[in-house]
């Protein structure tokens, strides 16, 4: 007795394309997902930057600040000069500091572009 097998279909099954279509749309989703912590990190690096900017420029003026008091008595106009550094360091520092500020508070929201895609796959199936 001899079984004979049916040829396979050389096409896949419709199962079979969804599923592959499925793990195509999840894979495409990971990379975005990925960028946007790429962008995140980036941003979160400057930010950080400005930040220990600010510190070290408010750190300087608060030295020059000392040495200001320290010469404030001396006989010329030494002070002066010194009161006009540390004033630009001043400035300095919350210049950095409000831009870091601001940075922050106009960041996008983690995943925004993902989860619009997402939005519009699952409108894509209903």
């Amino acid at each position: 007795m001899t079984t004979e097998r049916l040829p396979r279909d050389s096409s896949p099954g419709p199962l079979r394309r969804i599923v592959s279509s499925a793990f195509a749309i999840f894979e495409t989703r990971l990379e975005l997902i990925g960028i946007e912590l790429q962008e995140e990190k980036v941003r979160l690096i400057g930010v950080l930057f400005l930040g220990l900017a600010a510190m070290l420029l408010a750190m300087m003026a608060l030295i020059s600040l000392t040495v200001l008091i320290a010469i404030f008595f001396w006989d010329t106009y030494r002070w002066q000069a010194l009161g006009g550094i540390t004033l630009l360091y001043a400035v300095l520092a919350i210049g950095c500091g409000l831009r870091a500020r601001g940075k922050l508070s106009d960041a996008p929201h983690l995943f925004d572009d993902t989860l619009d895609q997402f939005r519009k796959d699952r409108d894509m199936f209903n």
